[in-house]
Formats: structure tokens, C-alpha cells, sequence
């Protein structure tokens, strides 16, 4: 990379990215004063630069929030808006006074490594990852400032990387040739694109028009009802979601009754399923509660079945329940999603293979759709992203051969020195793991306790990565939602803290975990 260097700036830690993962970074590394480079103007991540006009969280505002500072009116029951994220993200940051560490407009173009991975401080083993304050520079960071050309150099102890895996670089399909995008008379974009416009712009662009969404997640759900809402009345055209691989949606966060966390989010419920270390005993014991998990997937699957119309428009997926669930993907439905089925102004085609003609889209029955505008809400290349600032070798450790990231506690690569890695593990409730993982790297780098050998770390993320391709087919994700409370466990035992936060047995065993049982004590060992 050609660049200007400048004279070097030292500090001891460097955060990128001032997402929810880098402004709870920031709150707990703030004794030593760290350097938040923010690429754009403001924090907030994805809430920030890829939410549409309807975005909305899909948790209760109890279940995202600090443990420090919970949101005004925590027991609306209503999802709040991207832009009342924002606003809680600021004033959290606010109150603990995190924008004083933030450079905006500061973009990180490149990471390069200037420590000896071979040389060992007098207190290091061979084989053990060694202190995270080497009490010298390990990393430059190159910055660039408010699109200049020019790069302003960095040098840190220690930096922790918060960049996340949405955003920034779309996840784009391949094409045969000539079968692509660029022959396609009507227009095309990414939801990436799409998020940038606004209220009117997107009016622009849909009104009128035969729109089709590629995908099926939130991101493709929520354009198409935007997509629907702009084409109300006999003038409206239907928007029209090509989908690979379906996926459980759920209505609300209730099933028969009953609330959806008691299936999944207590430590009752998680006891039924596989988590790693889990020793003889415990696996025979998993082994005969199967029944029992298969049980609750197909519960659940009957109350979305009755309340859902699924198999109207041939939208029941193939896979139980469960495993959307143990790879995040379950997406809450906006209200209206098939009402305006229903008025037929959102349509469904199931296609494996697709490509492009001069006038939109063709599948691989020889059917066509007509379409002026082309939506693809494809996803994000987050290992890109994150590849495109890391020199080698450190590049190519990014992705394992099974495709998952392999993060001991879901933030140390065990190979990569002085680095840390907040936002790469996904649960139902990412703040409040993003947060957990920072309070318990913070103690880390105060050495209140240490890492064990490289080769255990590593022995470790293996066994997650096994039991995570158990529970799912769509194990690549990194997803920890079937054993977070014993993942949090963990973290809490090496901070010293009481892995059993809650205030009874009975609470202990039937209440679902959030941040507010994570909230620092004064009595506690730390």
C-alpha cells in the first residue's frame, strides 16, 4: 500500500470501530485512555449506516441494553427504533463521557505487525500467549482522515479490532457470464446501497415499480415491506423476494402462551443441549434429553405453523426450528409482512439458481420475472473486510478451515499477538455479549488473571466449532445462543466473579439471563 507516513502517535491501546462493540470496549479500557478511530461521523455502527426507515431492534429493550445504565421505560414491551438505539448509544457515551476517545472520520486502512512473535517477555513460557501490555509498540495502525490521501501512522501495545462482520462490504453473488448484473436494463443494488437512501429517496426508487428482493433474512424482509408500503392502491406494483433458503420467522416473542424465553434463554433450557467441555457424564445426559430438544423445536414450529400463514405461500422451512435459532437467524416479522401478502403486493418465488436477463430475473425452472429494480439483500463479507487491513501472515488465520473465526472466549485469536477481536461471536443478545467480553478483556489486560497455553485456547475453539456444526447446518455464523449462559459462566469464573448471578435457586434455573445480571458489584473479587 503507497502511502504518506507521518510522524508516528503512540498510545498503549487502539480500539477501530465505534459500534456498540467499540464504545463498550472504550467504557471498560478507559483507565488507559484509548484511541477510538471511528471511520465515519458518528458512533452507533450498523444502527447508524445500515438501517432502513423501519429498522427496529428484535429484542426487548431489557434484553439490549448496559448493565450499567438501563433504557427509560425498560419494560416497553414495543421493539424501539434504529433511531432510539442511536439516541441510547449517545447518551450511554454521554454519561460515561466515551466521545472524548473517539477520532470520527478516521478510517483504519492498514494493520501492521512490528513486534517479535518469536521474542517472549521474562515471564512467558514457551507456548503461552504472554502479557496483552507488551510495554512496547506491537502494532501501526495507518489511518486515513476525512477521505484524504494523506495517512497518519499510529503505534499500540495493543489494539482491539471492532469492525464487526456487517456493514462496509456486501456479500454480492457470482454470475455466469454475460448473465450478470451489467446486462440488466433496470437497476440494481445492495441492501447496503439501499440503507443510505432516505425516506424519499426510497420512495424514488420503489413507487411504481416491479421490484424483486433477493433473500429472505431481516434485511430482505424489511425491504420488502417497505417495497409494499410505497406501492399501496391499483397503481402499486408487488415486490416480489426471491429466496435460496428459508428461514423460521416468528411473530412475537410468544408461543402458545407461553414466553419464548423459557425455551431457550434460561439455564433450565440450555441444560438440554451440547456445549463444549461438557465431560462423559453430561454428553450421555444430552444424548437422552434429545428427545426433549427435537420436542420444543417442534412445539414452537406448531404455534408458527397456526399462527402463521406458512404453508399458504409455501414458506415452512426444511429444518427444525432449532437450527435458526442456534445460528441467530430467526427474525422477528414486521406486523403488516403478510397483510400485504395477502393484498398481494409481496410475492414469493423459491429459486436455487438465478441470474440475469435484459428485462430481470431468470430461474433455473425456465421461468422469468419482469423487474425494474433489483434488491439483493445478500449479506455482508465481514472476513473481507477485516482481511483487507491485515498483512500476512495474520491474514490468512482470520477464517479456520471450518470458516468460523476461532476467538478463545469469542475474543483472542490464539495465534494473533496483542490483539483482541469484540463483536465476532453472535447470541441473541449481542450488546450484552459484546459488553461481558469487554469487562472480562479489560481484566485480562489488568493481568488479574492469565490466558491458558496457545494450545489449550486453540483445543478450545475447536470443541465450539464441533459442538456449533452438531446444532447446525449454518454453523459458519458463530453462534453461541444455545449455551451463552455457560459461555458467560466461564468468562465470570476467570474474572473471579459468581458465575450464578441470580438471586434464588428458582430465578437461577427459570429466568432468562440479561445484561442488568451482569452489573458489577463492589463485593465482588475481582
Amino acid at each position: 500500500m503507497a502511502v504518506q507516513q507521518n510522524h508516528v502517535i503512540s498510545s498503549r491501546i487502539g480500539i477501530i470501530g465505534g459500534g456498540i462493540s467499540g464504545i463498550a470496549a472504550a467504557k471498560q479500557l478507559s483507565s488507559y485512555n484509548p484511541i477510538v478511530f471511528e471511520a465515519t461521523d458518528s458512533i452507533g455502527g450498523v444502527w447508524k449506516h445500515c438501517s432502513y426507515n423501519s429498522t427496529k431492534l428484535q429484542s426487548l429493550r431489557r434484553d439490549y441494553e448496559f448493565s450499567d445504565y438501563p433504557w427509560p421505560e425498560r419494560d416497553n414491551s414495543s421493539f424501539p427504533s434504529h433511531i432510539q438505539i442511536l439516541e441510547y448509544l449517545h447518551s450511554y457515551a454521554t454519561n460515561f463521557d466515551l466521545l472524548k476517545f473517539v477520532r470520527f472520520n478516521s478510517k483504519v486502512v492498514e494493520l501492521r505487525f512490528i513486534g517479535d512473535r518469536d521474542a517472549a517477555d521474562a515471564d512467558t513460557k514457551p507456548g503461552e500467549y504472554g502479557s496483552l501490555l507488551a510495554g512496547r509498540p506491537v502494532w501501526e495502525v495507518a489511518v486515513q482522515t476525512d477521505q484524504s490521501q494523506d495517512v497518519q501512522w499510529y503505534s499500540f501495545e495493543f489494539v482491539v479490532v471492532c469492525i464487526g462482520k456487517y456493514g462496509d462490504i456486501p456479500k454480492l453473488p457470482v454470475f455466469p457470464r454475460n448473465k450478470g448484473p451489467e446486462i440488466f436494463q433496470g437497476q440494481v443494488l445492495h441492501s447496503l446501497d439501499y440503507s443510505k437512501l432516505d425516506k424519499e429517496g426510497v420512495t424514488h426508487l420503489l413507487k411504481g415499480k416491479k421490484v424483486a428482493v433477493v433473500g429472505y433474512k431481516k434485511s430482505a424482509i424489511d425491504v420488502a415491506v417497505e417495497c409494499a408500503e410505497a406501492n399501496q392502491g391499483p397503481e402499486g406494483q408487488p415486490c416480489t423476494m426471491v429466496i435460496r433458503t428459508l428461514h423460521w420467522t416468528v411473530p412475537h416473542y410468544w408461543v402458545w402462551g407461553l414466553p419464548f424465553s423459557w425455551f431457550y434463554s434460561t439455564r433450565f433450557s440450555q441444560f438440554l443441549h451440547e456445549r463444549p467441555d461438557q465431560g462423559m457424564l453430561r454428553s450421555l445426559l444430552c444424548h437422552l434429553c434429545s428427545p426433549m430438544r427435537r420436542a420444543v423445536s417442534k412445539f414452537i414450529e406448531s404455534y408458527l405453523m397456526w399462527k402463521l400463514p406458512l404453508h399458504k405461500y409455501g414458506l415452512k422451512p426444511d429444518h427444525p426450528f432449532e437450527e435458526d435459532y442456534a445460528s441467530c437467524q430467526m427474525a422477528i416479522l414486521p406486523d403488516n409482512f403478510f397483510s400485504e401478502a395477502d393484498k398481494e403486493k409481496i410475492k414469493f418465488k423459491k429459486a436455487s439458481k438465478w441470474w440475469f436477463w435484459d428485462g430481470g430475473i431468470q430461474f433455473d425452472d425456465n421461468t422469468k420475472l419482469e423487474a425494474d429494480v433489483v434488491v439483493l439483500a445478500t449479506g455482508f463479507d465481514g472476513k473481507k473486510k477485516l482481511k483487507a487491513i491485515l498483512h500476512e501472515p495474520f491474514r490468512s488465520l482470520i477464517e479456520s478451515p471450518s470458516g468460523v473465526m476461532p476467538l478463545y472466549r469469542s475474543t483472542i485469536h490464539p495465534l494473533i499477538p496483542n490483539m483482541a477481536f469484540v463483536g465476532y461471536v453472535e447470541s441473541v443478545a449481542n450488546l450484552q455479549t459484546a459488553e461481558l467480553r469487554s469487562k472480562w478483556l479489560a481484566r485480562l489486560v489488568d493481568d488479574c488473571f492469565k490466558l491458558p497455553s496457545v494450545e489449550k485456547m486453540i483445543e478450545k475453539t475447536n470443541k465450539e466449532t464441533e459442538i456449533m456444526k452438531k446444532t447446525t447446518r449454518f454453523y459458519k455464523r458463530g453462534c453461541i445462543s444455545t449455551y451463552s449462559i455457560n459461555h458467560s459462566d466461564e468468562l465470570c469464573e476467570e474474572m473471579g466473579w459468581d458465575s450464578w448471578r441470580k438471586k434464588s435457586w428458582l430465578s437461577e434455573a427459570f429466568s432468562p439471563y440479561n445484561s442488568e445480571d451482569y452489573k458489577e458489584e463492589t463485593k465482588m473479587n475481582i
